[in-house]
């Protein structure tokens, strides 16, 4: 066996203990540096947290066995963040991500290793190149100067946000055709199908709205926002100058939201001290917007939901007032015919009577009288029931 070998025991199940125990010590995690380079590590979390100088309570809170909300806290060497499946810890020249195999995690790990590299500091700067490709490589040229944490941040919020929105976009093409098809047609199958969509759509609102929240927290408080920027603190908090605040700007590429050059430039102009956030402000302020509309989509759905039961229990309350109209009809022809069939029966028993000799004829016209007064009792009681609104028209 050599130094760098590993023993391969002779019983299966060993081995697999010895697996299962080795998860258990230590986690995947995959560093990828400033040139997007990638780096699989299989440390344990005193390892992590000796690297990036946090605490075992921030750590705690990137474990996929516990259940916290979503987060973003900035750290004086770095930014935990927790945004659903992405876990990751961002310092100010390599990020740390967690679980990197994860099916809904390597896309944001293909998206860091594309986006982390400046474009500038791979590529030799041509003139020429610049004046053929205009103002296209000025804009990526800025986009690719903001400092690294912010592309790392970028990439995870546009990862979250549009995750989020794909499902909630598949919640919607889901759940429109299934409501429309229960007010057209009432059944357990169709019921059963609505219930199902709406468990999946308060879900995946209680998650959206987490994330909001958490962006919006993160807004409302400047001092929170100073404290991601790790470039700025790295360099001993120094006053920024005009022409170097530009170099802090992160712009989103992806939700339409850009800001021109221009008013980006009196921003600075008017803010270029230490403190100065705005730039941030914007990054998570465009995000914000998007998991805004994701959560307005979600607000949208509940409220056609909503309207759907509204209208099926208005279809059960016109059932049930038919089946009483119906039970109302035939309580009244009930108690009409007794009525009538009292009468018939008291003057059709076999008991002699002396007012019964030579009047045969009274027996004939009781039974009519009875009749006319069962039919106009019938008549009446079914007008007082309209009149009180019991039946239908």
């Amino acid at each position: 066996m050599t130094r760098d070998g590993y023993v391969v025991p002779v019983d299966p199940q060993q081995a697999v203990v010895t697996a299962k125990k080795k998860a258990r010590s230590s986690r995947s995690w995959m560093l990828l540096d400033a040139t997007g380079q990638s780096t699989v590590l299989d440390v344990d979390k005193y390892a992590i947290m000796h690297r990036v100088q946090i605490h075992a309570r921030d750590l705690r809170i990137l474990d996929p066995l516990l259940s916290y909300p979503s987060t973003i806290l900035g750290r004086e060497k770095a930014i935990v963040l927790n945004l659903e499946h992405i876990k990751a810890i961002i310092t100010s020249d390599e990020v740390l991500l967690r679980d990197p195999w994860d099916e809904h995690v390597i896309p944001v790990v293909e998206e860091l290793q594309r986006r982390l590299p400046s474009e500038n500091a791979i590529r030799p700067d041509h003139s020429e190149g610049r004046e053929n490709l205009g103002g296209h490589n000025d804009e990526a040229g800025e986009e690719d100067e903001s400092p690294f944490e912010f592309r790392a941040l970028e990439v995870a919020l546009e990862a979250i946000c549009s995750f989020l929105a794909a499902r909630t976009t598949d919640l919607e093409t889901a759940a429109y055709p299934a409501l429309d098809e229960l007010t057209s047609k009432i059944s357990s199958r169709n019921l059963d199908r609505v219930r199902k969509l709406k468990s999946a759509m308060t879900r995946l609102t209680a998650r959206v709205q987490k994330v909001r929240d958490e962006l919006e927290q993160l807004l409302d408080d400047d001092d929170d926002m100073a404290d991601l920027y790790l470039s700025r603190k790295l360099a001993g908090a120094s006053p920024v100058s005009v022409s170097g605040a530009a170099n802090w700007f992160a712009a989103s590429p992806t939700i339409g939201s850009k800001i021109s050059r221009a008013s980006r430039a009196s921003i600075i102009t008017v803010r270029g001290d230490e403190n100065d956030v705005e730039e941030l402000e914007m990054l998570l302020e465009a995000y914000f917007m998007q998991i805004d509309s994701t959560l307005n989509k979600l607000t949208t759905l509940r409220e056609y939901i909503d309207d759907t039961e509204d209208y099926i229990n208005i279809q059960l309350d016109n059932h049930r007032n038919q089946l009483i109209q119906l039970e109302l009809f035939l309580s009244s022809g009930t108690v009409s015919l007794s009525i009538f069939s009292l009468v018939t029966a008291i003057f059709g028993m076999n008991i002699p009577y002396t007012w019964n000799d030579d009047h045969g004829y009274m027996f004939k016209w009781v039974v009519i009288f009875s009749g006319i007064f069962t039919a106009v009792l019938f008549i009446l009681i079914m007008s007082y029931s309209r009149y009180k609104g019991l039946v239908g028209s």
